[in-house]
Formats: C-alpha cells, sequence, structure tokens
C-alpha cells in the first residue's frame, strides 16, 4: 500500500492509515473469536492453530525442520557431515565446476522440511512460501548469499505445466524472498521453452540430457553483467540450477548464485 498512498492527497493519505489501524486493532480483537468459531488445524499435527499469523501448519511443526548447520561446499553446498575442510570444494565439483559460484539449501530433503515441500508445492497451499521463505532468509543470508545480488530469478516452469499446477512454486519463494532483502525479482525474463518429462520421473544419469537447451533468456540487456539469484524448491542432481545457470550466463550475466529449500 505504501507507494499507492502517496497517488492521493496528504489528508486522503491520513484517512486511509487510520482506516489501516482501525482494522489492524479490530483485527488483534477479532482474532481471538475466528479460532475458536472457525477453528483450523495444522496439515501435519492436528494442532489448533491459534497463534497469529499461524496458517496451514503451526509453530511447532516449523521449527521441527532439521536445518544443516554443519560444513558444506563452497560451491554446489553439497553437506559435509564429517570433518571435511568445508574451504575446498567436493569432489564433483572439482571434477566438473558448475556454472553458477555458490548454492545453499536449508536441509536434507527429508522429515518435516519435505512434508512441508509436500504442502506447498503438490497440495497448493501457497501461502507456506511465506514462512518457507523466512526461513532460507534468516539461516542463509549470513552466509553472504544474498550479498551484491542485483536481482533474484525464480526457476522457471513450462507454460502449460504452470497454468496445470495454477501457480509456480519457485516464483512465490521468490517473490517473498525479495520482500525480505529488498532486492527486485526478474520474473519472465529466465523461460523454459521445452515441456520435458519431470526430473523426478527420471535416472540421474537422464536429467542433464534431459533439460539441454529447455531454458532461454529473455530482454538479456536487463542480466548482462548483474549478479543473479535463482530461487528453486529442491536440488537434486543440480541438473535443474545448472541448466538455469548456464542460460544465464550465456546470455551475459557476471555471476550466477543459487538457493533451495533443500537437498535431495
Amino acid at each position: 500500500m505504501g507507494p499507492l498512498l502517496y497517488r492521493v492527497s496528504g489528508e486522503e493519505r491520513g484517512r486511509i492509515k487510520g482506516e489501516v489501524k482501525s482494522w489492524l486493532f479490530l483485527d488483534r480483537i477479532i482474532h481471538p473469536v475466528k479460532t475458536v468459531i472457525f477453528p483450523s488445524y495444522c496439515r501435519l499435527c492436528s494442532r489448533l492453530l491459534e497463534k497469529k499469523g499461524e496458517k496451514v501448519i503451526c509453530s511447532d511443526c516449523l521449527e521441527l525442520i532439521e536445518i544443516h548447520k554443519g560444513a558444506v561446499c563452497p560451491v554446489c553446498g553439497r553437506f559435509y557431515y564429517h570433518n571435511y575442510n568445508s574451504e575446498f570444494p567436493c569432489q564433483d565439483c572439482l571434477n566438473d565446476l558448475p556454472p553458477f559460484t555458490r548454492h545453499r539449501s536449508l536441509g536434507a530433503y527429508a522429515g518435516r522440511l519435505k512434508e512441508i515441500i509436500i504442502l506447498f508445492k503438490y497440495r497448493g497451499y501457497e501461502n507456506l512460501s511465506r514462512p518457507l521463505a523466512r526461513l532460507v532468509y534468516k539461516y542463509l543470508a549470513e552466509d553472504g548469499l544474498f550479498s551484491g545480488v542485483d536481482f533474484i530469478l525464480p526457476v522457471p516452469l513450462y507454460r502449460k505445466r504452470e497454468k496445470a499446477r495454477g501457480f509456480n512454486q519457485a516464483e512465490l519463494l521468490a517473490r517473498e524472498l525479495s520482500r525480505l532483502c529488498s532486492i527486485p525479482t526478474l520474473p519472465g525474463v529466465l523461460v523454459k521453452v521445452k515441456n520435458t518429462p519431470a526430473q523426478v520421473s527420471l535416472e540421474a544419469s537422464d536429467r542433464e540430457v534431459n533439460l539441454k537447451g529447455a531454458f532461454s533468456v529473455r530482454k538479456k540487456e536487463k542480466i548482462e553483467n548483474r549478479t543473479l539469484l535463482l530461487v528453486d524448491d529442491v536440488f537434486t542432481t543440480g541438473s535443474t540450477v545448472k541448466e538455469c545457470a548456464l542460460a544465464l550466463k550465456r546470455a551475459g550475466a557476471r555471476e550466477v548464485r543459487a538457493v533451495t529449500l533443500a537437498r535431495a
């Protein structure tokens, strides 16, 4: 509402702000009543959602997400579970350096994190993008992942698949991250031009081949010599992020980083 307020007169602006404050005050009073008359329950543990701001899942289930806080590969973000020097890239990155400079995930695609991603991606609970984005920003911003980034780009879906699903989960996450870190998004610049089979249905060796030439960049001048942050939900073999980063680098991007919710 902020920018819109400056399109009206000062007197009208004051009236609108007053109305907003009144509604916020009323909501604080009405919220406890709403939870009694129209109770809502956590989709994972069935606990009553009675705390302010709780939607779809409860705060207790969010706290059960296992965040990886150990060492990672400085390039692809592979989790190191042993006493490995995290200053050095993993063997996969040494053998074949990816087109992105850094990738990070919140944690492993397991447990509560996996369950929440399934609700978000396949059950249509779009408003889970907000708490998930908050977790990403809380735990990964301190690693400098967002520092110096010019634009945030969601990994795109093929248009027919997005239409069938009704939304692109990566775009919802990108939008929420943009709001948190004040870095603008560039939706529609990176597009998927091939309707490829779902990666989950393929063997690891076939995933990279499946995505060859699947992504294209529109309005290349917008990303030329820019540092970009790709956003997606799950990093498995890394084929999707690699192919997107390759398309962006070929189009003139200076640097491409990536962030995902989970690593499978």
